[in-house]
């Protein structure tokens, strides 16, 4: 009787007992904890790096700034390049503050002239190149628009002096000989008028001021420091004639308080 082949068998697989992890003595793993030789560079169980770098300094704020935040390296360091622009920035910093504190001064006076407040201010000494008869220099910082300083001509000239020197916010100017619009053009009236105004360490500004022919105040913003004294000198007037003479009837004066 024929015997068949016999079926080929797998051989079983060998169990063999596992042998147990060697313990190792060292620095845990900063990411899973597991201990390892101190002479291993990265952990035996995740791979992480077991030498921890250290955070890189936080860089002051100047250095994220162009152009310091570029690492430009002249002779192997930026670091000339650096002072060299800062340098030039400082310099920049200290002309342009040296040509613009004046104009800055102005700007940071006027606005304090804008919010603060003013009082009048009367002047210690008035006094005139010239004057007709019964019209004084003193009748024009009197307190009455109804009187009047009567300047012969063209080119006579008013000063008011103080007695201690004060910021002049504006003054306010009254022409003709009166404020009544009757007798308003009974003399001449001055139209133009130079305004020098004198400071304390003796600078002198001078402007120009063009006024209306008619009664009533007029005021001229002028924002000047340490004012001593003012003149006001007649280039034109209106109403000139043969027995007339130029009448300013009042400047009232207001400093800053």
């Amino acid at each position: 009787m024929a015997v068949q082949p016999a079926k080929p068998v797998a051989p079983r697989p060998v169990v063999r007992t596992a042998v147990a992890e060697e313990a190792q003595e060292g620095p845990p793993c900063p990411r899973c904890g597991t201990p390892n030789l101190p002479e291993r560079r990265f952990c035996r169980r995740c791979a992480a790096p077991l030498t921890v770098t250290a955070a890189a300094p936080k860089l002051p704020w100047w250095r994220t700034r162009w152009p310091f935040r570029r690492r430009v390296r002249i002779g192997g360091s930026g670091n000339a390049l650096r002072r060299t622009i800062a340098l030039i920035v400082l310099l920049a910093l200290v002309v342009a503050g040296v040509l613009l504190y004046p104009l800055g001064k102005s700007a940071y006076q006027d606005v304090l002239d804008k919010l603060g407040s003013t009082a009048p201010i009367t002047p210690s000494v008035t006094t005139a190149s010239a004057a007709v008869e019964g019209h004084p220099a003193t009748l024009a910082d009197d307190g009455l628009s109804n009187t009047y300083w009567g300047a012969p001509a063209i080119g006579d000239s008013i000063s008011f002096t103080f007695r201690n020197p004060f910021r002049l916010v504006d003054l306010i100017v009254h022409t003709g000989a009166s404020a009544d619009p009757a007798q308003f053009h009974q003399q001449a009236r001055p139209v133009v008028l130079t305004l020098e105004v004198t400071a304390s360490d003796g600078e002198v500004h001078r402007k120009q001021l063009t006024l209306n022919d008619q009664p009533g105040p007029q005021t001229v913003a002028t924002g000047i420091s340490d004012v001593v004294q003012v003149r006001l000198t007649v280039r034109e007037a209106a109403g000139t004639g043969a027995g007339r003479s130029i009448a300013l009837a009042e400047v009232e004066f207001f400093k800053r308080t």
